[in-house]
């Protein structure tokens, strides 16, 4: 009895570090993919801080609803195109 209770424990072990061993590996390719896509930084100035700064959080945040907002326009003429398409197949 004593043999099973091992024998079970021990693939159970096994599965779990299996598991805990591959979410890392898959964790760690991911963070080196993720840093190479990266950008490289400018020079810095003597207190560590970048010289030249890139866009703010909220220049980001405005260029992506316009980007959306643009594409919006799109799909409304392409509405409007259906509606269109659709009166003229009732005549």
């Amino acid at each position: 009895m004593n043999q099973i209770i091992n024998m079970i424990i021990r693939q159970l072990t096994r599965k779990l570090l299996n598991k805990g061993i591959d979410a890392g590996l898959n964790k760690a390719s991911s963070l080196r993919n993720g840093r190479e896509q990266q950008p490289q930084q400018g020079a810095i100035d003597d207190y560590g801080n970048p010289v030249q700064k890139g866009p703010t959080q909220e220049e980001v945040r405005a260029a992506r609803r316009a980007k959306r907002q643009g594409g919006g326009q799109g799909a409304n003429q392409a509405k409007q195109a259906m509606k269109m398409v659709r009166r003229a197949g009732k005549l």
